[in-house]
């Protein structure tokens, strides 16, 4: 059966209600667009919510594992703000920027509290959740609700800058005022919700950051960087800042094929998550003693391994320290515990430490049960 295809000449009052740029958007995602992704299917605001905060910076192939397991063990925002957050953080483990998902507990647990196990639909409720601005509460509650709300995700900043001309790089506030203003003006008052997902589909397909399909986009014709051949010069890129390298060496405390392991502090990089105790300034035989009670009995120092952050690099330094004997002191099973290495993960790992403890596994020949 063909696509209803909107004309912006139509006199409907469907029509009427949506721009001629819209109309475009529209009939091409009625021939183009992605309708069958795991939160589109029994979708609700729940589902919607929990996919918007998982692809904020992160592409949509990524999220899907980890959206289909996260919905298998939440099912619903109740047991979400039910759960512990270091389960939270463990469904949560590979995906990175972890104040996400920190803030999607948070948020599920003021949800419960305060809206009865509702999702809020007044747009100031929902930016008032924890991790939630402008545009991930408008395209909640467009997809969701069929709300007209403008959204300005990384994919349609891409295509209003380049359709518009809009010079300059998108954190500026000018130059952000002005693709709000263009968002604004081309978001329909009707079906908002498919051209929601239409234009941040137009974005992810076509208008992509390295060679756009411009010929096959429904914009094309008044685009003005396609007509002036300025693509690649829009949306303007952010100013060029050395990226600074900073250095950490974390210890990997090994005994009886058990690894020592400390929570993270809430605030700072991988809040929250279990993480490898840092020497800091501290000499290896005074942490020994002091978190430990115990000398330790071998040392050995591994190749550094970088990580990358969005504003630094990480040049981590590991050291295995093992102990034959059990150490003097007793861990605090809250913030310290001796994890056992063929167990599953007491809580959230980031990235590195998870790949040091699997280098640990395989140097030690602990193998899962």
């Amino acid at each position: 059966m063909a696509a209803t295809q909107w004309t912006a000449s139509s006199k409907s009052r469907e029509a009427s209600a949506v721009s001629e740029f819209a109309v475009r958007v529209l009939n091409w995602y009625e021939s183009h667009g992605r309708k069958d992704l795991p939160w589109q299917r029994d979708a609700n605001a729940y589902r919607v919510w929990v996919s918007e905060i998982m692809l904020q910076q992160t592409q949509v192939q990524t999220v899907i594992p980890y959206f289909e397991n996260f919905m298998r063990r939440f099912p619903n925002v109740a047991d979400l703000a039910s759960a512990e957050q270091d389960e939270v953080l463990s469904c949560w483990s590979g995906l990175g920027y972890y104040a996400r998902a920190r803030n999607l507990h948070k948020a599920a647990r003021k949800i419960c509290s305060d809206h009865n196990a509702g999702f809020p639909e007044s747009i100031d409720e929902v930016m008032a959740l924890p991790g939630i601005g402008r545009s991930t509460a408008g395209a909640i509650l467009s997809l969701s609700f069929g709300q007209r709300h403008a959204i300005l995700d990384g994919n349609v900043k891409r295509v209003l800058a380049r359709h518009d001309a809009i010079a300059g790089w998108p954190g500026n506030s000018k130059v952000q005022s002005a693709l709000w203003e263009s968002a604004e003006r081309n978001t329909p008052e009707l079906r908002v919700a498919d051209y929601t997902q239409a234009i941040m589909d137009l974005g992810a397909t076509l208008c992509t950051r390295s060679k756009p399909s411009c010929t096959a986009c429904p914009v094309s014709k008044d685009c003005v960087a396609y007509e002036q051949g300025t693509i690649r010069h829009f949306p303007g890129r952010k100013p060029k800042a050395t990226k600074p390298l900073r250095a950490t060496t974390m210890l990997l405390a090994s005994m009886d094929g058990k690894v020592y392991l400390e929570r993270r502090p809430e605030a700072g990089i991988w809040g929250g998550l279990w993480s490898l105790p840092e020497l800091g300034d501290r000499s290896l035989q005074d942490w020994c003693d002091r978190e430990l009670g115990a000398a330790a009995d071998e040392t050995e120092p591994w190749a550094v391994l970088r990580h990358s952050f969005s504003h630094f690099d990480l040049d981590i330094q590991p050291i295995v320290v093992r102990m034959n004997s059990g150490p003097g002191k007793v861990c605090d099973a809250d913030e310290r515990i001796w994890h056992k290495l063929d167990d599953a993960p007491p809580g959230g790992l980031a990235a590195p430490v998870k790949k040091l403890i699997e280098q640990l596994k395989k140097s030690e020949d602990v193998t899962h049960c």
